[in-house]
């Protein structure tokens, strides 16, 4: 059988058309066919996701309810915990560890039916727009093989993509799951700050962290959604109500209000990205809804502000990791050797980068002049946001100022790797919901992600209004030709 949607496979499942062994043989059949290629997965957990299938099985023959997600295969980013699994970020510091304990979110997909395949590759501790920075590995984007899928969570995008999975987890710092999603022409959702549990994600920015699903649908992005969100005494950031979302999203768009953000439309974004953005933009104002040009000044130093914020953040977040408490740990007899040595070469170049910032920004000289100013210019973006929100129901952006780059393109130039960020950061910065899904394609064939935002705990309407373009155009749900020949299981 071929993979559908999640709830295509669910609804298969349920009424007994096809077993959970079937649907898992068929998963597996895909990845071993084409993850030589595409590198999306380090680790494969076959005999937990066999054992899962076959108890799926079982229950279901009992005549048991097995949940939203019965039978449909998962891909999980490898810095989210899974018990008995090994979870690596993608970093010789952490590649044999073997956490005892699952995320909140793996437990609550396996608890809605879901089966974990494995896990997925990522730019090393989610630092990284094109995951070229894996220590472990390279992951390539499925629609072409010599071009990045995007990144931190681009083992998740390009899994998605190349419908070896339906369903894949990614964090999301600065943009890690939206913009390997506009790479890869998938949908990616960020959901509000503390909706979803970091109970179990490996840290590496944690007011700007966020779990989200990708998936080839808005539909399923939506159904993951409802399972993963809400409160867990687990993580104090979770937020103590769950998020409201109906059963059936509404899709339709008349008296909403879009901006589209003058600063993310400019010279600056590719010509057919931007060509793109304002024909969705044509579109919701022909369905109904009214679209405005909306400024929003203080997104102009989202790049810079992000990585003053972000880095510190990580600089105090990786200390641990110091060949004591935690990780792998060089071989010396002198302490301070070993301490050095252990970081020196347990992390690579990106990491121990953006370490240096952080601490540079966190020092006694410069605290006030960097790190402070920072969240005093964080405060003037979520203002305008709020400012911006007083206006429009939805705010509309590229996801990415371009598609898909070269592998190798960026990667000795860190501040052009940066700028792909340049849409996404403002989001975590503010907290707010941000979605993205397929647009186009430009002339090379390559997907074009639009970006929409909205206030906090709106991901409802967020969805129904991605759902309306979804439906209205055939994006969605694509494979790459190259690898979307049938496999036999």
């Amino acid at each position: 059988m071929s993979l559908d949607s999640a709830r295509q496979i669910q609804a298969r499942f349920a009424c007994g058309e096809v077993s959970a062994q079937e649907i898992l043989e068929a998963s597996f059949a895909r990845i071993d066919a084409m993850d030589d290629r595409v590198g999306a997965f380090l680790t494969l957990m076959r005999d937990r996701a066999m054992t899962r299938a076959r108890d799926l099985d079982r229950r279901r023959a009992s005549g048991e309810d097995c949940g939203v997600l019965a039978g449909v295969p998962v891909a999980i980013k490898d810095n989210l915990c899974t018990r008995g699994a090994r979870t690596t970020c993608a970093s010789r510091m952490l590649a044999d560890f073997i956490p005892p304990y699952d995320a909140t979110v793996v437990g609550r997909l396996e608890a809605a039916g879901a089966v974990i395949v494995g896990k997925t590759n990522l730019d090393e501790f989610a630092m990284g727009s094109s995951t070229e920075n894996s220590a472990l590995g390279r992951t390539r984007n499925p629609w072409d093989l010599g071009r990045v899928p995007g990144g931190s969570s681009g083992g998740s995008a390009a899994a998605v993509a190349a419908g070896m999975v339906p369903i894949a987890l990614g964090s999301d710092t600065g943009g890690s799951i939206r913009q390997p999603a506009a790479l890869c022409g998938v949908v990616g959702l960020k959901p509000t700050y503390g909706a979803v549990s970091r109970y179990g994600l490996i840290a590496f920015a944690s007011s700007l962290d966020q779990v989200g699903p990708l998936t080839g649908s808005v539909e399923d992005a939506a159904r993951v959604l409802r399972v993963i969100s809400g409160p867990d005494p687990r993580d104090s950031t979770s937020l103590p109500q769950a998020l409201a979302l109906p059963e059936r999203l509404e899709g339709s768009l008349r008296s909403l209000r879009v901006g589209l953000i003058a600063e993310l439309d400019t010279d600056g974004v590719d010509p057919e990205t931007r060509a793109a953005v304002q024909r969705a933009a044509d579109w919701f104002a022909r369905s109904g809804a009214s679209v405005e040009r909306v400024s929003l000044p203080a997104i102009d130093h989202g790049i810079a502000v992000y990585y003053l914020i972000a880095t510190a953040e990580a600089s105090a977040n990786l200390a641990r990791y110091d060949g004591v408490r935690y990780g792998w740990r060089a071989d010396r007899s002198d302490l301070l050797g070993m301490y050095r040595q252990t970081r020196d070469q347990g992390f690579g170049p990106e990491v121990k980068r953006r370490i240096m910032l952080g601490t540079y920004a966190l020092s006694a000289g410069y605290y006030e002049a960097c790190y402070q100013q920072g969240q005093l210019v964080r405060s003037r973006l979520r203002q305008d946001f709020e400012a911006g929100f007083e206006r429009f129901d939805l705010l509309l952006s590229p996801t990415s100022p371009q598609t898909a780059f070269a592998l190798g393109e960026k990667v000795d130039d860190p501040l052009a790797m940066y700028l792909a960020d340049v849409a996404t950061v403002g989001a975590n910065l503010a907290g707010i919901p941000a979605l993205s899904l397929p647009c186009g394609f430009d002339s090379r064939g390559l997907p074009i992600g639009l970006q929409l935002m909205g206030p906090a705990l709106s991901e409802a309407r967020l969805l129904g209004a991605a759902l309306a373009f979804e439906h209205a155009h055939d994006y969605a749900g694509r494979l790459p030709a190259a690898i979307a020949g049938p496999v036999q299981p």
